[in-house]
């Protein structure tokens, strides 16, 4: 994609991406305490994936994992053909609580992502809070689990 392509009338970027739909969007329990619980959304490395190879082609983009200091680190390169090479945005994983290794390659390259602009919007979303009154809030060992109860809230439009 050439220069003229990324820039407006403006001169502000446009988005070389396209905005994430519903079904690509996965939430989490962030917090959960007495008065409720708190939703994370997010994106998985599946999606990253996908939304590049649509955009860039399978053979227009490449990652790669390096250690810097202890941490790794994803670089996701897009080719450019109007400058006849690879453009290159890189950002550091953090560990997961499970598999070490992956869950780190996974965060490093879904942040690097974000840099090319997958998923940006997740940034902007709304904070999402369910009371107390609309979850049940249980205690298991050290850690508490929540289920959702029909709020008779509208179910999510795709």
């Amino acid at each position: 994609m050439g220069q003229k392509e990324a820039v407006d009338k403006l001169g502000c970027e446009k988005a070389f991406v396209r905005l994430l739909r519903a079904d690509e969007i996965e939430c989490r329990v962030s917090t959960i305490n007495e008065r409720g619980l708190s939703l994370l959304l997010f994106k998985d490395a599946r999606v990253d994936q996908k939304i590049l190879d649509e955009t860039f082609t399978p053979f227009g983009w490449k990652r790669s994992h390096q250690i810097i200091d202890g941490n790794l680190y994803c670089t996701v390169e897009i080719w450019d053909s109007e400058k006849c090479q690879w453009i290159a945005k890189q950002d550091v994983g953090t560990t997961s609580y499970s598999e070490k290794e992956k869950g780190q390659a996974s965060d490093s390259f879904k942040r690097a992502c974000f840099n090319w602009g997958v998923g940006r919007e997740l940034y902007t979303a709304p904070f999402i809070w369910i009371g107390a009154g609309n979850v049940s809030i249980q205690k298991k060992g050290r850690q508490d689990t929540g289920n959702q109860q029909n709020t008779g809230g509208k179910p999510d439009e795709g």
